[in-house]
């Protein structure tokens, strides 16, 4: 009889029952006495698992002894209605072949649990867990929604570089590019190290953002995003950093700062609503083991409305509210994730966007206010993250943006390029920035950005 091809789980779960079906995955479990074992088999295409009941009778314990825990199996056998609780069906086994053995000795992911610390320490065997196969599922929808909902408003993709000589925030915390002899680079006459024999022939560097190559773009193509990996050489060690992230960033020409907030709006509930639909079982699957109120909360953010507050009112909330903060508060100041969660979770209970920050904390491309202390820069606060996207009206006048650049002693040399966009045809344009592991620590409940992406980046730490 020829083996029938191989059916996914997440499929055989909804499947016809009295047919002969094959199952490939990674054994989960095996139980059992000396009539009977039970297999629970996991291929990776949902949470569930499926339930492999063999017949000692029909399969020796001899050929079972390979089927440990991590072992890789086919299956063959008849898809029947189950018998125990737990499952809708379950396979009778009439074939089982062991692709690849598993010692129970050595293999780390016995059915006990797991700490997600000792889980990131063996990262490229944790996608086999339920909670790592369930976020990076998640991981891969969100993925999806993102292309789909600029797709269907119309936006161009547009992948900007990863190897740069612009540092576009300004900050100064980025990984440098080079192909020089570290132990004996080049230098010049002042004994500096001479980039111009580089392989770029300048000072190269791994992007912290896409953004001013997307407003390039968005100023000939009218609507565009990016979304790709960008990096950050902070040593930073939080909860909610990595060295290397991924970040989604679209660029609006003729968009002020209210349709950028109408925007960042609209697409984060897109993608919420998104993830309810399609990865409910996986949702439910966290919200029993990490956060009982991860769904009502996410359900809450798609059925309100997001608060508009400007800082200067933010500020003067914090100030009344006679809460004990780590770090104080003042007009000026940036806000703390305990700042912003505080109006969120606690004052409004409800996502906000706080905007026209003081132009001193803020980036040099931002559009000033005519009172000149403050931009026109918005960011989203969401509970239990704080801040989830950062964003603002572009400043579009050429002699604004000089003052500013000249404000912050910048090197106007490197940014030539991008000055001509106010030079040629300048327009009011807005954008902002999402960074993807932010919005799956929202969307899965996970307390640490290190379990939301395959393989963290952090300090002392590029393992796998």
């Amino acid at each position: 009889m020829k083996t029938p091809g191989r059916t996914k789980i997440i499929e055989l779960l909804k499947g016809a029952t009295g047919v002969t079906i094959t199952a490939k995955g990674w054994v989960r479990s095996k139980r059992g006495n000396k009539q009977i074992a039970f297999i629970a088999l996991n291929d990776g295409s949902t949470i569930h698992n499926i339930q492999v009941v063999v017949d000692l009778a029909k399969i020796s314990e001899e050929q079972l002894k390979p089927v440990t825990t991590g072992a890789c199996l086919r299956v063959t056998g008849k898809l029947v209605e189950s018998q125990g609780s737990g499952q809708p069906v379950e396979v009778q086994a009439e074939e089982i072949e062991v692709y690849g053995s598993a010692d129970s000795e050595s293999y780390p992911l016995q059915k006990k649990g797991h700490t997600l610390e000792f889980l990131r320490e063996i990262a490229h065997l944790r996608p086999r867990t339920n909670t790592f196969g369930a976020v990076l599922r998640i991981r891969h929808a969100m993925a999806f929604a993102i292309h789909n909902y600029f797709n269907i408003k119309g936006f161009y993709y547009i992948h900007t570089p990863i190897i740069t000589a612009s540092d576009a925030e300004g900050a100064g915390a980025m990984f440098q590019v080079s192909t020089l002899d570290m132990n004996n680079p080049l230098r010049d006459e002042q004994g500096a190290i001479d980039y111009s024999k580089d392989f770029f022939g300048k000072h190269a560097c791994l992007t912290v953002s896409g953004q001013l190559e997307g407003e390039l773009c968005a100023m000939a193509l009218g609507e565009i995003y990016t979304f790709g990996p960008t990096f950050r050489a902070e040593n930073s060690n939080t909860p909610r950093h990595l060295a290397e992230f991924w970040m989604i960033e679209p660029e609006m020409a003729f968009y002020d700062i209210n349709d950028n907030m109408d925007l960042a709006e609209d697409f984060i509930k897109y993608l919420v609503r998104y993830a309810i639909e399609h990865c409910i079982d996986d949702l439910k699957f966290l919200n029993e083991m990490y956060d009982k109120e991860l769904i009502e909360r996410l359900q809450s953010v798609c059925n309100t409305d997001f608060v508009r507050l400007d800082y200067t009112e933010g500020i003067d909330i914090l100030l009344k509210s006679g809460q004990k903060f780590e770090f104080p508060v003042s007009w000026g100041v940036d806000l703390q994730s305990e700042h912003e969660r505080y109006l969120v979770e606690i004052h409004f209970k409800k996502p906000v966007i706080l905007t026209n920050y003081p132009k001193t904390i803020k980036a040099f491309y931002m559009k000033q206010n005519e009172d000149g202390k403050t931009v026109r820069a918005m960011d989203v606060l969401f509970p239990k993250i704080g801040e989830i996207i950062g964003g603002s009206q572009r400043e579009e006048s050429f002699d604004r943006l000089m003052a500013r650049i000249k404000e912050d002693k910048m090197d106007m040399a490197t940014l030539w390029w991008y000055l001509d966009t106010r030079r040629f045809g300048s327009a009011e344009h807005s954008g902002f920035g999402l960074g993807f592991e932010r919005l799956l620590l929202f969307v899965t409940g996970m307390s640490n950005i290190r379990d939301v992406i395959p393989f963290p980046r952090t300090p002392k730490n590029a393992e796998f």
